[in-house]
């Protein structure tokens, strides 16, 4: 399946979001943890930093909760920076869950491509399909010395300190933005160094 290419950051609540939007889209994909952005500053200045660089598209559920994380953000970034992207109000509940949420909404988990696609056009939000054949890999970064070798760690912060990046960075994270921001053979250039 061919996944949507988008060049701004993607911000969502959490991480059944992030694993339903990982499957759909091409893009570097952030989570709040919920309402975790309201005490979690060093996420809110990475959320800043993205969208100065990229600009951000900010896609919450559009239940209460979802709405009071994205006017956090918002109150953060400058308008020009943000493309709001709503998914429309679909009663029911998701699979992994027993019952439906307090407000019976289906949250962005629960949304098909098709849905999430048509939200994106609504916001005018301009996609492309992706066209990166060759991916950076979890091999790639073990064999660059960043993951599941002795020294991985510092190489790690020392890769995420030059391309001034948050050391919180989790490895699907830290994936997801290096095959935004640059080739393979790219990143070989900048661990050669």
């Amino acid at each position: 399946m061919e996944k949507i290419k988008l060049s701004e950051a993607v911000i969502v609540e959490g991480k059944y979001d992030k694993i339903k939007l990982s499957n759909i889209l091409d893009a570097f994909i952030i989570e709040t943890n919920g309402f975790g952005i309201f005490k979690d500053k060093a996420k809110l200045a990475f959320i800043k930093k993205l969208a100065d660089e990229r600009g951000i598209i900010v896609l919450t559920d559009s239940d209460h909760a979802g709405f009071m994380i994205r006017n956090r953000i918002l109150s953060s970034i400058p308008k020009d920076k943000v493309k709001n992207v709503y998914i429309p109000d679909i009663y029911g509940k998701e699979r992994r869950k027993n019952k439906p949420s307090k407000e019976g909404k289906l949250g962005v988990e629960g949304m098909t491509k098709e849905v999430i696609e048509q939200a994106l056009n609504n916001a005018g939000v301009t996609c492309s399909l992706s066209e990166n054949d060759d991916p950076i890999t979890t091999t790639d970064l073990f064999e660059a010395g960043l993951s599941g070798t002795p020294n991985a760690k510092g190489n790690r912060k020392k890769l995420l300190n030059q391309l001034d990046l948050p050391e919180f960075l989790s490895t699907s994270s830290l994936l997801s933005c290096l095959n935004n921001m640059m080739t393979k053979d790219e990143l070989k250039e900048i661990v050669k160094e």
